[in-house]
């Protein structure tokens, strides 16, 4: 995934995610979600992801943040698991690839993958803690989600190439 992508375009996203799409690692609860924890990042990237995780947003597109299980300073949820957001893993192999579809909100660039249920994974690239967000079904049409975290991953992990 290139910085040069385009630039964010609702409608653009919204065509991206229209494919086939699966949500893996995570129950469909309203008041908690199951997720899985990444591996162990390095101390500094783990360090940025516990920045990140006390700037996220309270509300994503008009769901309100739940407890993720296990409690970690690396995830967080929000309606259950409709949006779930992973920081510190690792690098998407497809962020090799330079056919990969990519937008940019807020000054973040996102690696888009639509999954095969429906719902979509977004990866942040060119940070120093590469940070996931998987969408269900149900909310993958809306990439507005995306403003807010974008926000809050500008403020807390810098610009830069993670080596995890």
């Amino acid at each position: 995934m290139s910085r040069h992508r385009r630039p964010f375009s609702l409608l653009a996203a919204l065509a991206a995610l229209a494919a086939p799409a699966a949500l893996a690692g995570c129950s469909t609860g309203g008041g908690e979600a199951r997720v899985d924890l990444p591996a162990a990042p390095p101390a500094d990237v783990a360090g940025l992801c516990a920045a990140l995780h006390k700037e996220l947003p309270a509300t994503v597109a008009s769901l309100d943040r739940v407890p993720a299980l296990p409690e970690s300073d690396l995830t967080a949820a929000w309606g259950g698991s409709a949006i779930v957001l992973r920081c510190g893993v690792r690098k998407p192999v497809k962020m090799l690839d330079p056919k990969q579809d990519g937008i940019e909100v807020n000054g973040v660039g996102w690696l888009v993958e639509r999954l095969d249920d429906g719902g979509a994974r977004f990866t942040t690239g060119l940070r120093l803690a590469y940070t996931e967000v998987l969408v269900d079904k149900e909310h993958a049409t809306d990439a507005g989600m995306l403003v807010g975290l974008s926000g809050s991953i500008a403020k807390t992990v810098p610009e830069g190439i993670a080596s995890y």
